[in-house]
């Protein structure tokens, strides 16, 4: 969770949730939720690991966290070195020049993801996408387009990537989904600005979103911890 933010590829040919960092909350036995946590550029599937502990949910919640870790792929905007990203980066604006190719196949990486955890007994309902900067632009990209209603989608620091394609791209059953978003009026790696308008984007599909912004940087601070459990608790609980 690092103002950098952000081995297994989801670009090609990983579908295996065992490559990731798996914990089930809860006291035992199956998980009937799950949530699917993607981390930012440049970090890696144990960067929220820690945050379970912080969210002190009911021992009765029992819910499956995957930490996936994405690809290392050399990154533009870092003068082609080599690190851990969902998609390249190429401006320093973040919505220039963006990545379709890399975007795309992450999301439907993604979207296999919850496939088959739908095939292993959870329902879509029961599914969270949630991710941060980077991750959270692609769990945005995902929930919209995937063809089942979820159980909602945590985009934090983040923005709807591809915009202009939403009209045309969102499925039905995105439309019936809440997204809880959140944002640091501070941040000066993914500017505040665009995720408010990611977030009059949504809400103009008829999406509903919680809105939230605080004091702080591109980070997670306790008061939005504090939410995230709350919300998780309402979506889930």
């Amino acid at each position: 969770m690092s103002d950098d933010e952000e081995t297994s590829n989801p670009n090609t040919s990983n579908d295996d949730p065992s490559d990731a960092i798996v914990i089930q909350t809860g006291k035992g036995g199956q998980a009937d939720a799950a949530v699917i946590w993607l981390h930012g550029l440049g970090a890696d599937g144990g960067d929220f690991v820690p945050i379970i502990d912080q969210l002190q949910l009911p021992q009765e919640m029992s819910i499956r966290f995957i930490f996936p870790h994405a690809p290392v792929i050399p990154v533009t905007i870092n003068q082609g070195y080599r690190m851990r990203a969902w998609y390249d980066i190429r401006s320093l604006s973040i919505v220039d020049g963006e990545d379709e190719p890399g975007i795309t196949a992450s999301s439907r990486w993604l979207a296999r993801q919850c496939d088959q955890l739908i095939e292993q007994g959870i329902q879509p309902g029961r599914i969270i996408l949630a991710g941060f900067s980077q991750g959270g632009a692609i769990a945005l990209h995902c929930a919209c387009r995937y063809p089942r209603p979820l159980g909602g989608i945590m985009a934090l620091s983040t923005y709807l990537p591809l915009p202009e394609r939403l009209d045309s791209e969102i499925s039905a059953a995105a439309k019936q989904m809440t997204v809880f978003m959140a944002h640091g009026t501070q941040d000066d790696v993914v500017a505040i600005a665009h995720g408010r308008r990611s977030r009059d984007l949504l809400m103009a599909q008829d999406i509903d979103v919680d809105w939230h912004e605080y004091d702080m940087r591109h980070s997670v601070c306790i008061e939005e911890i504090s939410h995230i459990r709350q919300w998780l608790i309402k979506q889930l609980g």
